[in-house]
């Protein structure tokens, strides 16, 4: 089957890493699992493996749709639909959210998933490397690592050598875990979105030269620190200090 590299189509090969993907998952049989970009249904297989209750498939290319309604098996829907604009909580239940996304929609699928949060406690995700380092905290944290810290704890689990996939990938790979927290901060999620695309919009001015000297003294924050030296509770109680 030919692939689309307008959708960034790269199939994961290696049974090993889509059954290790499948544990990461921690599925069981009363749960409810969606998947991401299904494509010919390499992990599908896996995850129809360990008898879960039932498995949506998100996949927007036709060509693959076809492909995975040839898998025979009551437990699975296909659905030709966009994970990026896709509400998760329509199935009406909490789902486990997987998928190896394509590099150019991982973000927009992980703030979706973060959008949805009532409805997924739990996400495995194979993205690039740096964007799973980034995401759990092991490089420099953009925005987007803020936005999903705060209401999932993201644990880098494993690297996937471009050699596993077809066709090769000129960048490493990587597994990242999304655990939703025990306790969640009741705020706005657009409001706070939009507060942090505008603290990260330049991470080389000083804070004072971003927002009022006097909302950051009251949440306890030096005027002269620069966004990215922050902590994620600092950013936090600043938020909430302005809101305030």
């Amino acid at each position: 089957m030919r692939l689309k590299k307008d959708l960034g189509q790269h199939l994961l090969l290696s049974r090993g890493v889509l059954e290790k993907i499948a544990d990461f998952l921690e599925v069981s049989e009363k749960d409810t699992l969606v998947e991401i970009g299904g494509g010919t249904g390499n992990l599908t297989r896996v995850l129809l493996g360990r008898n879960p209750k039932k498995i949506y498939v998100l996949e927007i290319d036709p060509a693959m749709v076809k492909k995975l309604k040839e898998i025979d098996d009551p437990k699975l829907e296909v659905l030709r639909e966009d994970a990026t604009t896709f509400d998760l909580c329509s199935f009406g239940c909490e789902v486990k959210v997987t998928g190896n996304l394509p590099y150019n929609i991982a973000s927009l699928v992980i703030e979706r998933v973060v959008l949805f949060r009532s409805c997924v406690p739990l996400a495995v995700f194979t993205v690039q490397k740096e964007v799973g380092l980034k995401l759990a905290g092991k490089s420099e944290m953009g925005w987007l690592t803020v936005f999903l810290n705060t209401f999932y704890e993201t644990e880098y689990l494993m690297s996937i050598p471009p050699r596993f996939f077809f066709p090769r990938p000129k960048v490493v790979s990587g597994v990242v875990r999304l655990r939703r927290r025990g306790k969640l901060p009741e705020i706005d999620t657009l409001r706070f979105k939009g507060f942090l695309t505008r603290l990260f919009s330049s991470k080389k001015r000083k804070l004072k030269n971003i927002f009022p000297e006097e909302s950051l003294k009251s949440a306890g924050i030096e005027p002269s620190t620069r966004p990215h030296k922050l902590t994620q509770e600092e950013i936090l109680r600043l938020y909430n200090v302005l809101e305030r």
